[in-house]
């Protein structure tokens, strides 16, 4: 198996889906989690073209987060779309990022990542509040490359 295969066990796997799940059930907004083995770019360069890869570019509110992973280089991004990115405090991506390295650093990656969605999902709710007309625009399984 690769380190990717192997970076969370099924149920970690879905227990992150749980929390995409619940999450998504208070906002209009949508969150993804992407793994993969390496990136050759930038962390961040790498996360937005993914990001636009998954056609997390393409909800009606521009309101979507993606959580990127490259599991054996041991890195991670936040990027969140134009929507969500206008109205959210100045500091909220780096302080989201630094809860989730709370975790990674003693090997907890399903909290950490469990604590991302869950933070991201509070922003999002308070700016873009699930009403009786949201769809699921996007998968909510943890997408790997």
């Amino acid at each position: 198996m690769s380190k990717v295969e192997d970076f969370l066990t099924t149920d970690q796997e879905q227990q992150i889906v749980a929390a995409i799940r619940d999450t998504e059930q208070t906002t209009s907004g949508e969150i993804r989690v992407h793994l993969e083995k390496h990136t050759e770019l930038d962390v961040l360069e790498r996360a937005e073209e993914v990001f636009h890869y998954l056609k997390m570019d393409n909800t009606i509110q521009r309101n979507g987060v993606l959580i990127y992973v490259a599991v054996e280089d041991r890195t991670f991004a936040i990027y969140g779309d134009q929507g969500i990115n206008e109205v959210v405090p100045e500091n909220f991506w780096q302080s989201t990022k630094d809860v989730i390295l709370k975790h990674f650093k003693t090997g907890n990656f399903t909290q950490g990542l469990i604590d991302g969605v869950i933070l991201a999902g509070e922003q999002l709710q308070k700016h873009f509040p699930w009403d009786h007309y949201d769809t699921n625009e996007l998968p909510d399984e943890i997408s790997k490359g």
